[in-house]
């Protein structure tokens, strides 16, 4: 990689990780080539970018970002996941394939949402939460259930009077 190349390359990962609501440091070793496609289209469903990146670069990309908080975690051979949407759907995703990946294969090693620093418990916790729309849900559910039960009493007080009627 030239100069150029390697500024180019420092320029377009520092607008991604501005970008981002989720970036996390994953460490890979004795990554075999079907797992690592699996992981990609995993990553690609879920909408989460996920690049192998060289160390100084992603230090030098992250400066001026939160990811800078990542910066004792881009040492040995590293790749960063980048969500953008939901930073607890990218959690999540990335968290349910390193548990489906071979022990020891893949490990998070640090992760930022919503510019806050997370180490791999964290990430776990962060992964366990539900989402935004399972949050709308059950919020809306909550907002239902008064106006269900008001429902229902009025309809079993209509059914006893129309008993009483007849």
């Amino acid at each position: 990689m030239n100069k150029t190349e390697k500024e180019a390359a420092v320029t377009a990962l520092h607008e991604k990780m501005s970008k981002a609501t989720f970036v996390a440091a994953v460490t890979f070793t004795k990554l075999d080539a079907n797992t690592a496609i699996e992981l990609r289209k995993a990553m690609r469903k879920a909408k989460i970018d996920y690049k192998v990146v060289k160390n100084t670069l992603a230090k030098k990309a992250a400066k001026g970002t939160d990811v800078s908080k990542l910066d004792a975690h881009f040492a040995g051979p590293v790749a960063v996941a980048i969500g953008y949407d939901d930073m607890v759907a990218s959690a999540k995703a990335l968290f349910d394939f390193v548990k489906k990946a071979p022990e020891g294969v893949l490990t998070i090693k640090g992760a930022v949402a919503g510019g806050e620093a997370y180490d791999t418990k964290g990430v776990e916790a962060l992964s366990k939460v539900p989402s935004l729309p399972e949050t709308r849900s059950m919020l809306l559910a909550l907002i239902n259930t008064p106006a269900q039960q008001i429902a229902r009493a009025i309809q079993a007080h209509v059914e006893k009077s129309e008993k009483a009627a007849a």
